[in-house]
């Protein structure tokens, strides 16, 4: 059970820097996310929701990923979107489209898509597991406390 615990803090603590970071850099270089933005493969009518949705959901997970109360929920949101992130990864590995260039922030900007494709499924794997982990440990308590 410690170490179940133990998993669920560590993969919090590296979503929280994954996403705190993505998410501030994406501010950080507003400009330069939304010129990227308005160079991916959708209409560039979804520009001025992106631009804003896509940061503020980063950073919106990393507050509830930072309370026991909303943990859960925190899991969930991150798992979806990493999952999204990954779907959208593979199409690009799969010249589904033309041209792509990468609209993350910081570093990870940096990344090639195959990289960006492991990255993304290790995060899809470790979310998984915290959250498996997480479901347990509730059904555990519940069980004991009955």
């Amino acid at each position: 059970m410690r170490n179940k615990k133990l998993v669920i803090e560590i993969v919090v603590l590296l979503l929280v820097i994954l996403f705190l970071y993505t998410g501030l850099s994406k501010f950080m270089d507003f400009k330069g996310f939304t010129y990227d933005l308005n160079n991916q493969p959708f209409p560039n009518s979804f520009t001025p929701i992106l631009k804003w949705l896509i940061p503020i959901t980063e950073i919106a997970i990393v507050a509830t990923l930072m309370f026991e109360k909303t943990r859960t929920i925190g899991l969930y949101a991150s798992l979806v979107l990493m999952s999204l992130f990954t779907i959208y990864t593979a199409l690009v590995l799969l010249n589904v489209f033309e041209y792509v260039p990468c609209s993350c922030g910081g570093v990870i900007k940096h990344l090639t898509w195959p990289q960006h494709l492991i990255l993304n499924l290790f995060f899809v794997v470790i979310t998984y597991v915290a959250i498996r982990f997480s479901n347990h440990k509730a059904l555990h308590q519940y069980t004991y406390s009955q």
